[in-house]
C-alpha cells in the first residue's frame, strides 16, 4: 500500500489525524512505575510527579503548574480488575471493544490465571526496549470475540500487509532474538490457553500464529506519552520577558541533563498501535511527513515536512535522524534487518554508487543501539 496526497499540504500542515485500530502499552512500564491510561495511552501522572519520579526527587517543584493537562479528577478505574483510565470515556470504550474479555477481576494478581501466564512469558521472552507487546495481539483477539460483526474487524485486521513464511521467520527472530526464537510455540499455546476463539481458529494454529506475529511486529506503530513533554511544549508556546523566558528554558535544560543521568532514555509511557492510514506510508530517508503524539495519548498525527503537492506520495522514515544520515550502506543495512526491505528512495538511488562500506564509528554504534533508536524514531512527542 502506499499514501497520496489528495490536495495541495503546505510544510507543517497536519496531513492527518488517526486513531488506532486497537493498541496496548508495554508490559515492561510496570516496571518503571510508568502510569498509563490502559486504553488510550495518555499519561497519568502530572508532569511534576512525572519528573519527580524521573529524577528521584520529591521535592522537585516545577515552575507554571498551570501548564499541565492532566485532570486526575477525571480518573476512573475498572471496579473489577482496578485497572485505570483517564476518563469514563476511555474506561467506557474499552468496556465495549475488548476489557470484558480480557479483564480479570479478583484474579488479577493470581500467576496461574491464564492471561497472567501470558504476560509473564512474554516479559521474561522481550525485554526493553520493547517494539511490540502481546498484549497487542490479545486486544486484537478479544475485540472479535466480543464484537457483534465479527467479519467486519478480522477484514478491519486484515487491511494490514502481510509477509511470505520466510519473511515472518525473520520478523519473529527479530522481535524474540536467538535466545528466545525457539520459543514461539510456547507462546502459540498459552495465547490458546487465554484467549482461544472458534471464530479466529486459524490465528491459533502454528502458522496463523506466527502471521499475525509477524503482522503486528512489522505494522505496529510504537507510541510515546509523556505529561512532563507535554508540559515542555506548553511552556515553549508561552510569551514571556527575556530573563524570564531564559531562566524557564535554562530549568528545563539542566531537568533533561539530571533526568538522563538518573533515568537514562527511558522517559516515556510507551506502547504500539495498528493505524490504517498510517501503515500505508512507505518509508524514505529524506521524509515529506512525520508522526508524532502531542495530545498525550494514542491519537497519531502525521505532520509535513515540507510542502506536498496533490498526488504526491507521501512518505515517512522508519529510521531516526542520526540513522539517516549515515552511508546508504549503513541505512539499508538497519531496514534490512529490522524491516526487511532495501531502500530505492532518491536520496539512496542517488548514492547507488557509493562504495558498500561502513565507517568504523557507525559500525561501533549499529549493534547496540539500532532498536532503542528506532523505538525512540517511532515514539517522539
Amino acid at each position: 500500500d502506499r499514501l497520496f496526497a489528495t490536495k495541495n499540504i503546505r510544510k507543517g500542515e497536519t496531513v492527518f489525524v488517526e486513531r488506532p485500530v486497537v493498541s496496548s502499552q508495554f508490559l515492561w512500564n510496570a516496571l518503571y512505575n510508568y502510569r498509563a491510561c490502559d486504553h488510550c495511552l495518555r499519561a497519568l501522572e502530572t508532569a511534576e510527579e512525572n519528573a519527580q519520579r524521573l529524577l528521584g526527587k520529591s521535592s522537585l517543584v516545577l515552575p507554571h503548574p498551570e501548564q499541565c493537562s492532566i485532570r486526575k479528577d477525571l480518573h476512573q478505574q475498572c471496579p473489577r480488575c482496578q485497572v485505570t483510565y483517564c476518563s469514563a470515556e476511555c474506561r467506557q470504550a474499552a468496556l465495549e471493544q475488548y476489557h470484558q474479555v480480557l479483564c480479570l477481576g479478583p484474579s488479577r494478581d493470581d500467576p496461574t490465571h491464564p492471561l497472567n501466564k501470558l504476560q509473564e512469558a512474554w516479559r521474561n521472552m522481550h525485554y526493553p526496549p520493547e517494539t511490540s507487546s502481546i498484549m497487542l495481539m490479545a486486544r486484537m483477539v478479544a475485540t472479535v470475540k466480543q464484537a457483534k460483526d465479527k467479519e467486519w474487524w478480522i477484514k478491519a485486521f486484515s487491511q494490514f500487509c502481510s509477509k511470505t513464511a520466510n519473511e515472518e521467520e525473520e520478523v519473529v527472530h527479530k522481535l524474540l532474538g536467538d535466545k528466545f526464537k525457539g520459543q514461539l510455540e510456547l507462546l502459540r499455546l498459552l495465547f490458546t490457553e487465554a484467549l482461544y476463539d472458534e471464530h479466529l481458529s486459524r490465528w491459533f494454529t502454528p502458522e496463523g500464529f506466527r502471521s499475525l506475529f509477524a503482522l503486528v511486529g512489522t505494522n505496529g506503530q510504537g507510541i510515546g506519552t509523556s505529561s512532563l513533554s507535554q508540559w515542555v511544549h506548553a511552556c515553549d508556546a508561552l510569551d514571556l520577558p527575556m530573563l524570564q523566558r531564559e531562566e524557564l528554558d535554562a530549568f528545563i535544560d539542566q531537568l533533561y541533563k539530571d533526568i538522563e543521568k538518573e533515568s537514562g532514555e527511558f522517559l516515556n509511557c510507551e506502547g504500539s498501535g495498528l493505524y490504517v492510514l498510517q501503515s500505508c506510508c512507505n518509508h524514505s530517508c529524506i521524509p515529506n511527513a512525520e508522526t508524532s503524539f502531542p495530545e498525550n495519548n494514542f491519537l497519531l498525527h502525521l505532520t509535513a515536512l515540507e510542502d506536498i503537492e496533490a498526488g504526491e506520495e507521501i512518505c515517512i522514515s522508519y529510521l531516526d535522524c542520526c540513522q539517516r544520515e549515515r552511508s546508504r550502506h549503513s541505512r539499508n543495512k538497519i531496514l534490512r534487518e529490522n524491516y526487511l526491505f532495501t531502500c530505492s528512495c532518491p536520496k539512496c538511488l542517488a548514492q547507488a554508487d557509493d562504495a558498500d562500506v561502513t565507517s568504523d564509528e557507525e559500525e561501533e554504534g549499529e549493534g547496540e543501539t539500532d532498536d532503542a533508536e528506532l523505538e525512540d524514531e517511532m515514539t517522539d512527542v
